[in-house]
């Protein structure tokens, strides 16, 4: 079974992260979840958002970083959202990576390095017309750059127009895309 640091969106430590979590947690997986609001959540994605500038997004990434170092090797990140930063960010530059997954965004591979690493597979899950993954940060481009640069990727896209589509506590909520990224999720995590 795999161990798994998943890293919350803007939003925070939502109950629908948690449930998430929980789900994996139910097919056998371990699952870290830390906390860089420390307790801190947003009823909306723009209070969430403010509050990640006023703390700093690098320091956010920094500091979940942190947070993580007490574990070992062979981890797989994933991360919703802003929590892409960190998990993308630990997957290309800690060595021992088994495997990533970005829930609702995608950042260039520059990033934080030269090239994805070799041997780390990686999902990407985001609806069609959501407007933050398509258009606004650019993430669409960045995740069909990742998979075009290696053969260990792979890009998701769901019908629908929500961002944050897999928190059951949130409006944006959507079964059954949710339901289909999960099942997908845990085949690529048993493999």
């Amino acid at each position: 079974m795999a161990e798994i640091v998943l890293f919350h969106h803007a939003q925070g430590l939502t109950e629908g992260v948690r449930t998430f979590a929980g789900e994996l947690r139910q097919a056998g997986h371990t699952v870290h979840l830390p906390d860089s609001y420390e307790g801190n959540v947003f009823d909306t994605l723009d209070e969430g958002l403010d509050y990640a500038k006023a703390t700093g997004f690098g320091a956010i990434a920094a500091a979940e970083a942190l947070g993580e170092g007490e574990l070992g090797d062979g981890l797989f990140y994933a991360g919703f959202s802003l929590g892409v930063i960190p998990a993308q960010q630990l997957a290309q530059t800690r060595a021992g990576a088994r495997g990533a997954l970005f829930l609702h965004g995608c950042l260039p591979v520059s990033e934080f390095s030269e090239a994805w690493p070799a041997g780390v597979p990686v999902q990407v899950h985001a609806m069609e017309q959501d407007p933050f993954f398509i258009e606004e940060d650019g993430d669409l481009d960045s995740a069909k750059a990742l998979v075009a640069s290696t053969s260990d990727a792979e890009l998701f896209l769901y019908p629908g127009k929500e961002h944050l589509f897999t928190d059951s506590s949130l409006p944006a909520y959507d079964e059954a895309a949710a339901t289909l990224l999960k099942t997908r999720v845990l085949e690529f995590l048993a493999r």
